[in-house]
């Protein structure tokens, strides 16, 4: 089984990416969706995050997001002590989603933060989506609807696509020029050969 990641800025379609692989018959993990439901559902994150911020984190048994949100947004440490919790967790759900998906010769991992997060080290081959900046920007506006200044931010808090683009096995360009649905079959076709 080939574990493929892929990753790209925000705005940059990574979503639409995944979505084609998924018709193409690659089941695809969305990692922060699975995030998202385990720093509800894992007692082990729970566990972690009220030690961190206090039971009022996680009143009547729910996640309030806007105070996890309110303790992390300015401030870099605290948001990589989150990051240090919930990562593993989510390494840990994705080897178990791996096992329920063993039937696949190609299975794909998305996360904007693949490198970042070290879940490319889990990777055998990776695909970064790249987009030039000014669509990502505009596509982030409309889809979120927030001003170009907040995008811009976003932005800077992630690693710069180059860097990305180095690290990557794969780039597909995402331009409204080329087809990324061809794009996308031409990695499988090379990801089945090797």
């Amino acid at each position: 089984m080939i574990k493929l990641g892929i990753t790209g800025g925000i705005g940059s379609g990574k979503s639409t990416v995944s979505e084609i692989f998924s018709l193409c018959n690659v089941p695809v993990y969305i990692a922060d969706i699975e995030s998202k439901k385990l720093v509800v559902s894992s007692p082990v994150i729970r566990e972690k995050l009220i030690q961190l911020f206090g039971e009022e984190l996680y009143a009547n048994g729910v996640l309030n997001k806007a105070l996890l949100a309110s303790h992390i947004f300015n401030d870099k440490n605290k948001l990589e002590t989150v990051n240090t919790i919930i990562h593993p967790e989510v390494g840990n759900d994705f080897n178990k989603w791996i096992k329920n998906h063993s039937q696949y010769p190609i299975v794909a991992h998305e996360a904007a933060i693949l490198f970042e997060s070290g879940f490319d080290k889990m990777m055998d081959k990776i695909v970064m989506v790249y987009t030039p900046l000014e669509i990502r920007i505009q596509r982030t506006m409309l889809r979120d609807n927030i001003s170009r200044e907040k995008v811009l931010e976003r932005i800077q808090n992630q690693m710069p696509d180059e860097e990305k683009a180095k690290l990557s096995d794969f780039v597909i360009v995402n331009d409204n020029t080329i087809s990324l649905i061809e794009q996308v079959t031409s990695i499988i076709k090379q990801l089945r050969i090797q």
